[in-house]
């Protein structure tokens, strides 16, 4: 099928030529055939550099956003914001979209979140899905990912392909580094939620106020006119996400303690559980949600008003958050042993950890472990934070490996246990969950930190299979 490339690039500026194409790339080496390459600025090297391999791949146009310094052998279009025209014009390659997206951000949440709206949707009759971080998930099942927001092509594609299977509602994770990538620009969001913000991605953003304002584009750019946006009022930095919402002109509803839409009175454990008291539009509402931690109630409020916004009726909507499965590897309760009780969660940052060993507190009769790490090639700043966080609240404290990547991993786990020094260290990220194990006691709980849904390890620049469930697990029938 070709594309006019001036409908493509419609609204992008610039002189078009008459031409016609077979697809647009980013990636000079995926380039087929009668496709227009698009050289967008990378963090290292600019696009254009790869105008020539594009060029003897078959491209016949390139659009790009400043003069090429060589002269590329095919027609030239200048652009303002090529990241923005390259994910609009793969947006229009893969219409139609679902009829229904929406869009969900902040720094903890989001996975959840998205499943918890996608599982509203189909127990609403709808035929939905989820995208992000653990991958695409449908009715028929799970397919893994590997970035909260795939690449502009990837998305929409994605986009497309679940609308062809009949899927016409889609809940999406948006990353702030996907946003500020203008990865999602193209999608149109009838409704965007704001979890929570706190230090994430700062080896990328160059301060909290610029991984903030990445964030906020999806209230201020990207939501359609006449939409919703749902806003966890319970978090510090609401504030810039809520007036985005009222200057956009969208139906602000507001979720926590203090929400106009839905005022979370009480929550009460109940079990593995709890009871979410409080008033939807001031009339009395509540539910049971299956999920350990206060934050998932925040995370259900979300997507409760999410998933309402959009379509899905009060009381079935409503009924169904006492049937709410959590998203893998979040807050996951995913063994109980010796009168213990085993979870593995994804945080990897300081709220998240602290949040998780917060949940967990109530239920641990007798001593609370954690076991985890830090990522290397990140953020370096987080790591004693973590520390200090893990010997604060949890009784065992063991510091082991999370994806050490390039860096020297021992010098990592030295930057950890410089806050916890009374922690113990084991390496081995397999040995270290074994040791934990072992100490188990009744009435305890352990906390298996920082991998959640993953299934490797990086060591290098090399992916090794390592997964927190299987090790549980194997660990457990070895016992």
């Amino acid at each position: 099928m070709s594309f006019a490339l001036k409908e493509l690039l419609e609204g992008a500026g610039g002189a078009v030529p008459r031409i016609d194409v077979e697809g647009v790339n980013a990636d000079s080496r995926a380039i087929l055939p009668g496709e227009a390459f698009f050289a967008v600025p990378g963090t290292r090297v600019h696009g254009d550099a790869f105008a020539a391999q594009a060029k003897s791949r078959g491209a016949v146009a390139m659009i790009t956003d400043r003069a090429p310094g060589a002269d590329p052998a095919m027609p030239v279009i200048i652009v303002s914001d090529v990241r923005r025209a390259y994910a609009r014009a793969a947006a229009m390659q893969f219409a139609p979209q679902p009829e229904t997206v929406v869009g969900v951000t902040g720094t903890n949440g989001k996975s959840s979140i998205v499943s918890f709206v996608r599982q509203i949707w189909a127990a609403c009759g709808f035929s939905a899905a989820s995208l992000g971080t653990v991958g695409i998930e449908t009715a028929a099942g799970l397919v893994p990912g590997e970035l909260t927001t795939p690449d502009a092509l990837s998305l929409h594609r994605d986009l497309g392909h679940l609308r062809a299977q009949g899927i016409d509602h889609v809940a999406m994770e948006a990353s702030s580094q996907g946003l500020d990538q203008r990865r999602v620009d193209g999608v149109r969001f009838s409704a965007v939620g704001f979890s929570n913000l706190s230090r994430e991605h700062l080896d990328y953003h160059l301060d909290m106020a610029a991984y903030r304002d990445a964030k906020v584009r999806l209230f201020t750019d990207l939501i359609v006119d006449g939409g919703a946006a749902v806003v966890n009022v319970d978090d510090p930095e609401y504030e810039p996400f809520m007036f985005a919402a009222l200057d956009r002109g969208v139906t602000l509803m507001t979720v926590g303690r203090e929400g106009a839409w839905f005022e979370n009175l009480s929550t009460v454990d109940e079990g593995y559980g709890q009871r979410v008291t409080g008033k939807l539009v001031g009339e009395e509402a509540s539910f049971h949600l299956p999920l350990t931690g206060a934050f998932q109630a925040s995370n259900a409020l979300v997507a409760l008003g999410l998933a309402m916004a959009t379509g899905a009726p009060q009381d079935k909507a409503l009924a169904s958050l006492s049937h709410l499965k959590g998203a893998r590897g979040r807050l996951e309760l995913v063994a109980e042993h010796n009168g213990a009780a085993i979870f593995v969660d994804y945080a990897h940052k300081p709220v998240a950890l602290e949040s998780a060993l917060a949940a967990l507190r109530p239920y641990a009769r007798s001593r609370l472990h954690v076991v985890f790490g830090a990522g290397g090639d990140r953020d370096k700043g987080k790591r004693p934070m973590m520390g200090e966080i893990a010997g604060r609240m949890a009784d065992h404290v063991i510091v082991t490996d999370d994806n050490p990547r390039t860096e020297n991993a021992a010098s990592i786990r030295a930057e950890i246990l410089a806050a916890v020094p009374a922690a113990r260290e084991v390496g081995d990220r397999r040995a270290a969950i074994e040791a934990a194990i072992a100490d188990l006691q009744p009435g305890d709980v352990l906390l298996i930190a920082g991998k959640g849904h993953e299934d490797y390890q990086i060591v290098g620049t090399t992916k090794h299979h390592f997964s927190d469930h299987e090790v549980v697990a194997e660990t457990l029938k070895g016992r």
